[in-house]
């Protein structure tokens, strides 16, 4: 099916382009979300009618996304989640979560803007991808943590497991001491 761009979409085309789909890409994604029209000689007429407001309209939300997107770029937000000793989340952080930590922050992010490539399902940092406008995309970094003062670690350097090995060797010097002077005592009880 022979479809008119109404914005620009990835790996498709610009606005204003007619382009060859599959019908069910058309029928199910671009035209009920107003991303397209069909191809034909009265859609094209109003297009070229319309053309110069939907340039007019893509440039100011254009022009807004960038503002937003200097501010949000490169943004730390801490997400609060309970894991396991070794770093695993029970669930997992979705692009709603990532949204409402941004949202919460004073951004005003959609959840269908957020892009995660895999699942975020242990404790750490994580870059995201927010597409804010469709040639607008920033990156955010998601600290996932159980506690702020866990999160305020992670982002100085050190993951959960340094600082789990860390105490576990603290532990074990503790106990290897306190067996260096039970040993102690008992050598001068004799």
């Amino acid at each position: 099916m022979q479809v008119i761009l109404l914005e620009r979409v990835a790996k498709l085309g610009q606005m204003g382009e007619v382009v060859n789909v599959k019908d069910g890409y058309a029928r199910n994604f671009l035209l009920p979300q107003g991303k397209a029209l069909r191809a034909n000689a009265a859609n094209i007429a109003s297009f070229e009618a319309r053309k110069a407001q939907l340039e007019a309209r893509n440039l100011e939300t254009k022009a807004e996304a960038e503002s937003l997107a200097a501010k949000l770029d490169g943004q730390v937000f801490i997400v609060i989640r309970s894991a396991s000793d070794a770093g695993a989340l029970y669930g997992s952080v979705t692009p709603r979560d990532a949204a409402e930590a941004a949202t919460a922050a004073g951004f005003s992010v959609d959840k269908k803007q957020v892009a995660l490539k895999a699942p975020i399902k242990d404790l750490g940092l994580h870059e995201l991808h927010v597409r804010l406008h469709p040639e607008v995309d920033v990156t955010i970094v998601l600290n996932v943590a159980r506690s702020v003062e866990e999160a305020e670690l992670q982002a100085s350097g050190k993951s959960i497991q340094e600082l789990a090995a860390e105490a576990e060797a603290a532990a074990e010097f503790e106990i290897a001491e306190l067996f260096d002077e039970v040993g102690a005592a008992a050598g001068d009880d004799e």
